[in-house]
């Protein structure tokens, strides 16, 4: 029966027929010998077209590898010396931070870093909570120490973001009534610091705290109560003995 391409059609299974028509030729003809020999070249001649089917196969179609994930090392735990530079970080910015605090002239140079209503200083203040709160004598465990390293990062960069913005505002939100009055005080204050007559330096102590008591009534300033303390401490050791 012909097949779609007109030739004779040829059946799936079994052995090519000159596989085994021309061995029975040698057989009928007395050529047994040779038809033996024939026989026995049948199963090397069947591999060899089994392994050209193949090789066509895997040309056509040929193998796609599996996709490969991507490799992921899992993040080493911190160094201990990442730990102790962190310590030491948010040691010099607790300072820093505790300087100005006590320093009534640096508050009334620059309010604005006392004031947590300003979104900078406000962010600052909670960034610091946060390194404050993980902060220990002894190195923790390696994830605490992750979340420590990062706060102090965090809070110092806040610190820095708050300083600028209050160098910005100074007393850009005062009237000009107020500025005066606040440099006023700091006049006083630095004449209080540097002056060498006890007089001089009772007075100028005398006269900038009750100015500042009353620009704190009214809300034109925040001192910190750190900064009143030193600001007293010092007016008391002005005074004579």
């Amino acid at each position: 029966m012909p097949n779609r391409h007109g030739g004779p059609h040829r059946p799936r299974g079994g052995f090519p027929a000159p596989f085994v028509i021309i061995p029975l030729f040698f057989v009928v003809s007395g050529s047994a010998a040779n038809g033996l020999l024939l026989l026995g070249l049948i199963p090397v001649l069947m591999m060899l077209v089994v392994g050209i089917s193949v090789y066509r196969a895997r040309a056509a179609f040929p193998s796609v590898p599996p996709p490969q994930m991507p490799y992921r090392a899992a993040p080493p735990p911190p160094p201990r010396p990442a730990w102790d530079a962190a310590r030491a970080r948010f040691d010099a910015l607790r300072i820093e931070y505790a300087a100005y605090e006590c320093d009534a002239m640096e508050v009334l140079r620059l309010p604005a870093l006392a004031d947590v209503s300003v979104p900078s200083t406000g962010r600052f203040v909670e960034a610091f909570a946060e390194a404050q709160a993980l902060d220990t004598d002894a190195r923790p465990g390696d994830e605490h120490a992750r979340k420590f390293v990062a706060a102090v990062d965090r809070a110092e960069r806040a610190w820095q973001a708050a300083r600028d913005a209050a160098e910005r505002i100074r007393h850009s939100s005062l009237t000009p009534v107020e500025r005066g009055s606040v440099e006023r005080v700091l006049k006083l204050l630095t004449t209080a610091r540097d002056s060498d007559s006890e007089a001089e330096r009772l007075t100028a102590y005398a006269i900038a705290r009750s100015e500042l008591a009353r620009l704190e009534r009214t809300g034109v300033v925040h001192l910190p109560r750190t900064a009143v303390a030193a600001l007293d401490e010092a007016a008391r050791g002005a005074l004579p003995g």
